[in-house]
């Protein structure tokens, strides 16, 4: 199972610190196998990077990532800071490679370089713990506990990453109005007061973006950070220049952004756009059918699309059927999904199936209406037609 860093604060004297180690297994939790058993791939897939608390007022914050790399740590920090309306002067952390570059005998360590950077830029002192050395962790696993039986359980139903650590947020801002055991005072009031401790962040936060150039390959796609982003493909074989968010790459091509993709964090994985390929499958409509990137889409677009497909192969035949078809998925990059598919259904229930009926449709629903002129002060006007009278000219009574 992942290994998942975690927080605490604690308040020694006048200073506060918080505290980063390991997370331990799942055994005690109140659920049977099978549930444990969901969990972890929940875990797995939704890792709880962060999770910051305070020992004094007992206010947290949680918040998870799909992975455990120095991004998403300093991105779990940037967010901590930001909840806890400042900078912590003193982080007390493990021994984490994320951090620590190489441990000493005693409290002497070389940090990550960019990990010092990060020190610097928000002026806190880090602190770690001697290693294998429990009992310097504070009340974190009581924190680790409260966080998992009563945000993981029942098991979360979220379509999202951010929907879940929105879901968390919430959650911890709404805990703080309640009074702890042998304490006078609420959780938010007590916090309250320990805010006087806390730095002033920076007002520009800390430039969390990692760079890379790739030279894109003879698929269109850039390879970065061990997987592969497509590009459009008429930019095949240039060099480009990738930006690396926690969330999502970014690529370049001087300074124009040719390139957006959600960020994958396993290995040897694509990441394909369509719509970067149609107009090179379009001067091939024979390898439509076969085409990596349309196959993925076609799993998920919309059934009325397999109808069009189907009834432009029919009437024009398949090579100017396949054609048509993909300049109307090329529309996408124009209108909106829902307008696409809304002109496309559109066009099939009129039984007049072709890309000029869904173009049509599509710049009918898109246009402004017209604004009606008003008639002119002290202008005669016609009176209305009666249309009734247009049957005596073909001698009809």
């Amino acid at each position: 199972m992942p290994r998942i860093p975690r927080m605490v604060r604690t308040d020694p004297g006048q200073k506060t610190v918080y505290h980063v180690i390991s997370r331990t297994a799942l055994d005690g939790l109140p659920f049977k196998d099978s549930e444990k058993d969901e969990l972890v791939r929940v875990i797995r897939r939704f890792s709880i990077n962060q999770g910051t608390g305070t020992m004094r007022s007992g206010k947290h914050f949680v918040r998870c990532y799909p992975c455990e790399r120095q991004q998403a740590f300093f991105d779990g920090h940037m967010h901590a800071f930001s909840f806890f309306g400042g900078v912590f002067p003193v982080l007390i952390y493990d021994n984490l490679t994320t951090a620590v570059q190489k441990v000493y005998r005693g409290k002497k360590r070389d940090l990550q370089e960019s990990y010092a950077r990060f020190v610097g830029y928000y002026n806190f002192m880090p602190r770690f713990c001697n290693p294998a050395s429990g009992h310097e962790k504070g009340g974190v696993e009581g924190l680790v506990g409260y966080s998992r039986r009563n945000y993981m359980v029942p098991l979360p139903d979220v379509d999202s990453l951010d929907e879940l650590n929105d879901r968390l947020l919430e959650a911890c801002m709404a805990y703080g109005d309640h009074r702890q055991a042998g304490k006078e005072e609420s959780v938010d009031a007590f916090y309250e007061a320990e805010k006087s401790s806390l730095l002033s962040s920076p007002g520009v936060p800390f430039s969390n973006v990692g760079m890379s150039a790739p030279k894109i390959d003879k698929y269109a796609t850039a390879i970065v950070d061990k997987n592969r982003y497509s590009v459009p493909t008429r930019y095949a074989h240039v060099k480009a220049r990738a930006l690396l968010y926690v969330d999502r790459v970014e690529i370049f091509y001087g300074q124009t952004r040719i390139a957006s993709h959600k960020r994958l964090y396993n290995n040897n994985q694509w990441s394909l756009e369509p719509g970067h390929y149609l107009e090179l499958i379009r001067q091939r409509p024979q390898a439509f059918d076969t085409a990596r990137p349309i196959r993925q889409w076609r799993e998920a677009w919309p059934d009325c699309f397999e109808e069009l497909l189907e009834r432009l192969r029919h009437k024009y035949g398949h090579t100017r059927g396949t054609r048509d078809f993909i300049s109307v998925l090329m529309l996408y990059k124009t209108y909106p999904t829902a307008e696409v598919e809304a002109a496309v259904a559109l066009a099939l229930s009129s039984g007049a199936e072709s890309l000029a009926t869904v173009e049509y449709a599509l710049l009918a629903a898109t246009r402004p209406p017209e604004k009606q002129a008003d008639s002119v002060a002290g202008w005669p006007t016609l009176p209305p037609a009666d249309i009734a009278i247009y049957q005596q000219l073909g001698g009809v009574q």
